[in-house]
């Protein structure tokens, strides 16, 4: 208590400062110089040596992206993503659609297949950052290096430094400043973390890394209306299209020869002035940005999806998915779950995906979740399962809030004869206290693409991805990724 009554105060004084002389250097305030540790770190990625055991999570968190593109390619924002490239783009021969045979300019490409890689709730995420990095920064990553013919190890490196970005930023900005103000992390993580992926598989000097910086302020972006989306496409912009895109412009103008302001988060005017982060109960804490960058890293905190639903209610799914192994789940006349967080998103979203009642309807109807039936309006809209809907109550339970950040679940069952049964999932399986390992990655892997590429070409993929670092051209990628009949 004290130590934040130090702190506010310490913000009144900086918000007084800031008002009384506008041109008031930041240099004056309390702010670490964040830039040049950054630059040191992004321009150095491609020549640094990275641990054994984070090399093998970046090609787990790869294999993971590119099974959710491959299993999402013929999804509505999929297919409208690749006409929009198309019509915008044209023909041009620069990048892949991925999972098709198309070509269209770079930029488009990158869009396009960020969209993909997120048009459903199947790919990677990291909880304390409110973030999910793969789509935009593989697909970025990728297509820069399908351009430039970057081989698996610069791949691999870049992707690192993606993640070490994205998942970083958030967390120093200060998630309930973000939240505070409207302004969604998902788009602004993935922003940094696809302009620093870029900038080191480009091997942008130094120098020249301020100013990817600036660009990424001037772009950083987005609004929490993706809750209210029905159908998952604004949403896949907001968390995958839009950071990708702009990320990578950021870093291929500057690549080009653009310049601008060198240190984005000094001087004034500056983004960090902004009432949204230096509020008196602001979480800003910059130095968790640069703290052991390089030795500590984040993609040990990047959670899988088990389940083709949203993270929050993955816990519920194995929690009802255990249960009614046990008993007889035509006998079920009521399900509570009690969870942390916002119970009301779940329970009314239109998205089925993130629909708990309706996911947890189909369960008792069907005795399973299949990627098919998370994603069907149609199926929502059945009378039977509208019927089962109401047998589910989801109800907020304050002492499964803690931080940092859990996705919990206390599913209770009660039978037609008065029998209650409940199991408590206190990390669903792909959540960093509780992670898959390599087996389980392409256990997954395996279920999603083999129904689309075969038995053989999927595994052609999943052998090349394990194998990333020998691989002298990542081009021998993209034929692995388009359906026999495509």
């Amino acid at each position: 208590m004290e130590e934040k009554k130090t702190k506010n105060n310490r913000m009144a004084k900086l918000i007084r400062a800031v008002r009384k002389d506008p041109h008031l250097a930041s240099s004056q305030l309390d702010f670490p110089s964040i830039t040049e540790p950054l630059a040191k770190y992004i321009s150095e990625s491609q020549f640094s040596t990275i641990p054994d055991d984070i090399l093998e999570l970046a090609k787990r968190h790869i294999l993971d992206t590119l099974a959710s593109m491959v299993v999402s390619s013929q999804l509505k924002a999929s297919r409208l993503a690749r006409q929009f490239a198309i019509f915008n783009g044209g023909k041009a021969d620069t990048a892949h659609l991925l999972t098709t045979n198309q070509t269209t300019t770079l930029l488009d490409a990158i869009f396009t297949n960020a969209i993909t890689a997120h048009a459903a709730e199947i790919n990677d995420f990291c909880p304390s950052a409110f973030v999910q990095p793969g789509p935009s920064i593989i697909s970025t990553v990728l297509s820069i290096g399908e351009t430039i013919e970057a081989s698996g190890e610069e791949i691999l490196k870049a992707v690192v430094t993606g993640y070490e970005i994205a998942c970083r930023l958030p967390k120093a900005l200060g998630t309930i400043n973000l939240r505070t103000a409207g302004l969604s992390s998902h788009g602004v993580g993935p922003t940094f973390g696809s302009a620093a992926a870029a900038a080191s598989l480009l091997k942008l000097p130094k120098g020249s890394i301020g100013y990817v910086l600036a660009y990424c302020v001037q772009q950083a972006s987005g609004s929490f209306n993706w809750i209210r989306d029905e159908e998952h496409v604004e949403k896949a912009f907001l968390f995958a299209g839009m950071p990708a895109r702009n990320g990578a412009s950021a870093a291929l103008m500057v690549h080009k020869g653009f310049t601008g302001v060198k240190d984005p988060f000094k001087g004034t005017p500056s983004w960090l002035l902004s009432s949204i982060f230096i509020g008196i109960d602001s979480d800003l804490d910059l130095n968790r940005l640069i703290h052991n960058l390089g030795v500590e890293y984040e993609l040990p905190l990047v959670a899988y999806k088990r389940y083709p639903v949203g993270g929050p209610i993955q816990p519920s799914i194995e929690g009802l998915i255990e249960l009614i192994k046990k008993i007889d789940r035509t006998s079920i006349v009521r399900i509570e779950i009690k969870m942390p967080g916002n119970i009301r998103i779940f329970s009314e979203a239109s998205m089925p995906a993130l629909n708990l009642r309706y996911l947890a309807a189909v369960i008792l109807e069907d005795g399973d979740l299949s990627f098919n039936m998370a994603q069907s309006h149609e199926r929502m809209s059945t009378e039977t399962i509208r019927k089962k809907m109401d047998y589910v109550n989801l109800i907020h339970d304050p002492n499964q809030e803690k931080e940092p950040r859990v996705e919990s679940a206390l599913v209770k069952v009660i039978l037609k004869n008065g029998e209650h049964h409940e199991i408590f999932i206190e990390h669903v399986l792909g959540f960093p206290e509780r992670p898959m390992n390599h087996q389980d990655v392409e256990n997954k892997a395996k279920s999603l693409i083999i129904p689309i590429l075969g038995h053989s070409k999927a595994n052609k993929l999943i052998e090349t991805i394990w194998n990333l670092e020998t691989l002298s051209n990542i081009q021998t990628i993209i034929p692995l990724l388009i359906p026999t009949d495509n």
